[in-house]
């Protein structure tokens, strides 16, 4: 796993939307982004 330190850029990833279709962090250069994580909880 890679580890991101604090102030710096995060990674350029890609995941799906809920269509399918590829969605990368990168095509959002430049504006102003949230970022949501989600916990499931502990099992």
């Amino acid at each position: 796993m890679i580890l991101i330190e604090v102030n710096q850029p995060a990674p350029d990833f890609t995941l799906e939307d809920v269509s399918g279709n590829p969605v990368s962090l990168s095509q959002f250069k430049g504006e102003k982004n949230v970022i949501l994580i989600l916990n499931r909880g502990f099992v």
